[in-house]
């Protein structure tokens, strides 16, 4: 079972166009997903729906928790919030439902690019393009009298600067927290070096190589600029120290990075110097270190087709053309609804799409290859192994869960 990716093109399309309308609903509604600003503002509206209750689970936990929350029949949640990585595993699972009934019903401003399909049916709705890219503190790139890296290479060289001039002793921030995102961190540079996640048209690792080794390298090169808590930051604390003027260069979520010095107590310097640029390249390749992503919602299968169709409702609710009419609204993200006109902070999205970045890799078993990234990288980056054990390990706990599902014989 492979997904169809959403085209570069279509992602930086317009792609909805429903009319405002009251929602009035009948059944319970259920929201499970992540907690950045965008997804906060698509739960909050599909709460403004009347006639039965809406409740959202809007966490930074939420891929640990929606399998097993739309596993139960009936289903504890009724939509999960998902992204390119994230929709695999409920696909493998078979806990979402195929959506062509509830848009020839209610879908009709939708236009065929938004539609996430697999095998020929629509299995999500997609509201919103994501990348990482850099973000950085112009004053300081000033101050030291560099301009802003287009390379890896350049962000290290930069940041031995920043350190030996005494700016900052970490000026370095990336969301390395061992797991999901270290995981993320090497997929995009790995991607970067030119790299494939597995053998050419098979589920077989390939990871255990140049590209796998020279982007473990470049990742520990890059840590030594980091705060040394490092594995523990994910994108909130890394974007924690950014507001608090430790960090001048990182690697960031465009959804994060708009919002990013918005927040309460942000000193002023940090405020005036924040900036936003494309995604880096690393080692003399052309392709930028990053994937290209979507976030979409999905409807559960284990519940009544009456609460099926009143979490549809509230969803098109919540991602209603009349939300970018709201300036806060439409810094947000790079929304695909009717109506957004790209802010200042989506250009770090749109340099993304349009200079070749790879899509996250949407096959059933690159979970897995998640996972094992995960959990087995955090050793070389301590300093406990080398790049090509590390590799090889998770090349091997990879193998194991992949056979398990019947991926490998």
């Amino acid at each position: 079972m492979f997904l169809k990716t959403v085209t570069t093109a279509g992602v930086m399309t317009v792609l909805m166009g429903t009319a405002a309308m009251a929602c009035e609903i009948s059944a319970r509604v259920s929201i499970v997903g992540n907690e950045f600003p965008a997804i906060q503002t698509v739960g909050a509206n599909a709460q403004e729906c009347t006639g039965a209750e809406v409740t959202t689970n809007l966490t930074a936990d939420h891929q640990q928790i929606n399998l097993p929350g739309m596993q139960g029949n009936p289903a504890e949640y009724t939509s999960a919030i998902i992204a390119n990585s994230s929709i695999v595993a409920l696909m493998n699972d078979d806990v979402i439902r195929p959506l062509d009934d509830l848009i020839a019903k209610h879908g009709q401003g939708l236009q065929p690019t938004q539609l996430v399909t697999i095998g020929g049916d629509t299995m999500a709705v997609a509201f919103m393009a994501n990348a990482q890219h850099l973000v950085y503190r112009s004053d300081v790139l000033e101050q030291i009298g560099v301009e802003p890296p287009k390379t890896y290479e350049d962000m290290l060289a930069a940041a031995k600067m920043i350190r030996d001039q005494g700016i900052m002793e970490n000026p370095v921030g990336g969301a390395y927290a061992a797991g999901w995102n270290l995981a993320q961190e090497f997929n995009n540079m790995f991607l970067g070096y030119g790299g494939t996640h597995f053998k050419e048209g098979t589920a077989e690792p390939n990871v255990n190589s140049e590209a796998g080794v020279n982007a473990l390298n470049m990742m520990k090169a890059l840590s030594e600029y980091m705060n040394p808590d490092y594995l523990t930051h994910d994108s909130n604390a890394t974007n924690a120290e950014f507001r608090a003027g430790n960090v001048a260069l990182m690697n960031m979520w465009g959804s994060r990075a708009a919002t990013l010095v918005t927040a309460e107590g942000v000193p002023q310097e940090v405020i005036d110097g924040f900036a936003i640029a494309g995604p880096m390249t690393v080692g003399g390749g052309d392709i930028p270190a990053s994937t290209l992503w979507w976030d979409g919602w999905t409807v559960a299968k284990n519940v009544s087709d009456e609460e099926a169709e009143s979490t549809f409702l509230a969803m098109m609710n919540g991602i209603r053309p009349a939300l970018m009419e709201d300036d806060d609204v439409r810094t947000q993200a790079v929304w695909l609804v009717e109506g957004y006109e790209p802010t200042p902070a989506a250009i770090g999205v749109f340099a993304a799409a349009q200079s070749g970045t790879i899509p996250y890799p949407m096959l059933p078993y690159m979970g897995l290859m998640h996972t094992a990234l995960g959990n087995e990288l955090a050793d070389f980056m301590q300093g406990k192994e080398s790049a090509e054990q590390a590799l090889a390990d998770v090349e091997a706990a990879y193998t194991a869960a992949a056979k398990e599902k019947g991926f490998l014989q």
